[in-house]
């Protein structure tokens, strides 16, 4: 069997898509029988044709966004992501965190894309889906190859993660967010290392996630707090506190989410929680109804994010009275689209791209 520490998931049941599907069964054999092996992280590279990605979602606040890997290995166990790797014929379970799928040629292809006469300047959000500092980012230096091409083209760029990892791009980052170009935030869900560790078993501690708020601020990178998700009855008490800690390392601005269970991640979150916090299990998934109409998840546009009833306008209330007396309710940093220019050398590619 595979030893699963390190992960989030707790099982790995096949995707909605596939037409057959596979169940453990008890043959009698125990875990002691026989030395587990770990769950080790396979790395797929993925031939792309494009990289930017455009959405027409009402409630997000931008129209496109690159997402150099598909799968996290932060496996957060509420990542909205996870039923996104049922298109590839994969578990949005353990497969998700652990069969990662990567762009080798995602800084050719950007360059190509900007590099079109027709292309109009819009801010690109990077990271909307997965996170683009998860571990293996370390080595593949994905993400940094996207930043130094947006660099070179003056391309503004927000970006959003929960890893400390974003301080190793404060090169690029910190000249670009002095020159209006970017803007971070970093996702902070809770203060407790043991409840980070069971939720978001492979993203930055913490302190370490607070740590990164200070550096992009010191290094002139307008920076906010994302407390996302909100999870009534686990995480929700500490909203006051996580606001707190992030506007005294730096961040000018704050936003939450409250925690969506849509497709596969109702069932994965439930069977985490009763793992990992089964005294208060039931609370929890009753809270979370609460704020979904009575269902785990309520798709409709205008609540996705927030929810609805009592229990969102609680929070709702509690976010919007904390972010005023910290000074977190100012309006959004604007990025300067005016300084985009396509580099000497590759505009003879132009006509290249003149019937894309």
């Amino acid at each position: 069997m595979a030893e699963t520490k390190g992960r989030g998931a707790r099982s790995n049941a096949t995707g909605r898509y596939e037409p057959e599907t596979m169940h453990d069964v008890d043959d009698g054999w125990t875990a002691d029988d026989a030395p587990a092996t770990p769950l080790r992280t396979q790395l797929t590279p993925e031939r792309a044709r494009t990289i930017i990605a455009r959405n027409q979602s009402p409630d997000i606040g931008f129209d496109r966004s690159i997402n150099p890997y598909k799968g996290c290995e932060h496996g957060c166990i509420y990542c909205y992501a996870r039923p996104s790797h049922a298109w590839m014929g994969l578990s949005p379970g353990l497969d998700f965190e652990s069969r990662i799928f990567w762009k080798p040629d995602a800084a050719r292809l950007l360059e190509q894309e900007l590099s079109k006469p027709r292309y109009v300047c819009k801010r690109i959000h990077i990271g909307g889906n997965t996170d683009p500092y998860q571990p293996v980012e370390r080595h593949l230096k994905s993400t940094r190859e996207i930043l130094q091409v947006m660099r070179r083209f003056n391309h503004p760029l927000s970006i959003i993660t929960k890893s400390g990892l974003i301080a190793r791009d404060l090169d690029l980052l910190g000249p670009m967010g002095r020159e209006g170009l970017a803007s971070a935030f970093v996702s902070i869900t809770t203060l407790d290392r043991s409840l980070a560790r069971a939720m978001e078993p492979r993203a930055s501690t913490p302190a370490k996630r607070l740590e990164a708020i200070s550096r992009l601020a010191e290094a002139g990178v307008p920076v906010g707090v994302g407390f996302a998700p909100v999870i009534p009855g686990l995480n929700d008490h500490e909203l006051e506190a996580v606001l707190e800690a992030a506007k005294t390392a730096g961040a000018s601005t704050a936003m939450y989410v409250t925690l969506r269970l849509p497709l596969e991640i109702k069932d994965l979150f439930r069977e985490w929680l009763s793992e990992a916090r089964p005294d208060r299990a039931a609370r929890v998934m009753s809270l979370v109804r609460q704020t979904r109409g009575g269902r785990d998840y309520d798709p409709d546009w205008a609540q996705r994010m927030k929810g609805s009833g009592p229990v969102a306008d609680l929070i709702a209330a509690r976010f919007k009275a904390a972010v005023k007396r910290l000074g977190l309710d100012g309006p959004r940093h604007e990025l300067d689209v005016t300084r985009f220019r396509v580099p000497p050398d590759l505009r003879p590619q132009m006509d290249l791209f003149d019937a894309a």
